[in-house]
């Protein structure tokens, strides 16, 4: 079992690290701002859905398999810029027109959460971040490491969930705005476009 002040520690640096500026909460402020306070709560939990597959991957070794094969590292991040871009295109040729704040999404909300889901999957730099990290708060001398880590990883997925929600939330709000003007929401789908295509390229070119 993990010690209280241990819990309490990891949780603190979970929220710091969600709200340090990156993909995850970079792309949950945009989808927010641009479709809606509902389709950002369900890229939250989709993102959130996908640290499982990092947790998992952790307390099983497979991340460390996984961080020492530079041709698996290359593919998954060619995989997620990959379908980056494909954000981007749609972000740029998406219509525009008077909606209510509170108007139903496009897509529906499986599509959403989809997403968010394929967006942290994708990611590499999560699973060799997971790995260095949460290792780091497990004590062999508390009980099964494994068992550590999976209850470390849902701490952090804890963490996240709150943050990128409150991001969510607050975001949806300023989109809310613009929403109001074709003009505005044109602009937004446009920064959205370009963000994500410079997004694309920094996990293209990172480096284990």
């Amino acid at each position: 079992m993990l010690a209280l002040d241990t819990t309490l520690t990891f949780f603190a640096a979970s929220v710091l690290l969600a709200l340090s500026p990156g993909p995850d909460n970079v792309f949950v402020l945009l989808h927010s701002a641009v479709h809606g306070r509902k389709a950002g709560l369900m890229v939250v939990l989709g993102l959130c859905s996908g640290l499982l597959f990092h947790t998992a991957a952790v307390a099983l070794g497979l991340a460390a398999l996984f961080a020492a094969s530079t041709t698996a590292f290359t593919a998954l991040k060619l995989l997620g810029a990959g379908y980056l871009l494909y954000l981007a295109w749609g972000a740029w040729n998406a219509p525009v027109g008077i909606q209510d704040s509170d108007s139903s999404p496009p897509m529906t909300p499986l599509q959403t959460y989809g997403r968010g889901v394929v967006m942290n999957v994708t990611n590499p730099k999560v699973a060799i971040f997971f790995l260095a990290f949460l290792p780091q708060f497990a004590d062999p001398a508390a009980g099964p490491v494994a068992v550590q880590i999976l209850m470390l990883g849902g701490i952090f997925m804890l963490a996240a969930l709150l943050t990128f929600g409150a991001i969510a939330w607050f975001a949806a709000s300023f989109g809310a705005v613009f929403k109001r003007s074709l003009r505005a929401q044109r602009w937004l789908n446009r920064v959205a476009s370009l963000v994500f295509v410079g997004l694309a390229l920094r996990l293209a070119t990172a480096q284990r």
